[in-house]
């Protein structure tokens, strides 16, 4: 799996590709925990190129996004989901936890 992380003026980019697993979820948690740690909250995640995520992925991102809603202080913001991955995110009751946009740059301009 390949993360990428581009900073925009009120938030950041992170794009992945390929599976989230077991094995490559930790890189995803290292990228969104190394943005939270730079007091930036604000998260737009573009996951258009994921084929798969796992329960592993789905944790990284209901921790994100806890984190990032403490005090108020942002929210990750889902963009692209592919439909498999939806479904994941449906069955385990995450939907309505999540802002969800079809396009980045609608995710981008609304946060």
């Amino acid at each position: 799996m390949e993360v990428n992380n581009t900073e925009y003026k009120n938030c950041d980019l992170i794009t992945a590709n390929g599976r989230i697993d077991s094995s490559t979820a930790p890189q995803l948690g290292e990228a969104m925990e190394a943005i939270t740690e730079n007091g930036r909250y604000k998260i737009v995640f573009d996951l258009s190129g994921v084929e798969y995520m796992s329960s592993a992925g789905l944790r990284i991102l209901i921790s994100t996004q806890k984190t990032c809603q403490r005090n108020n202080r942002g929210e990750v913001i889902l963009a692209c989901i592919p439909q498999r991955v939806y479904d994941a995110l449906d069955l385990a009751g995450f939907v309505p936890l999540f802002t969800i946009y079809d396009s980045v740059m609608d995710a981008v301009g609304n946060i």
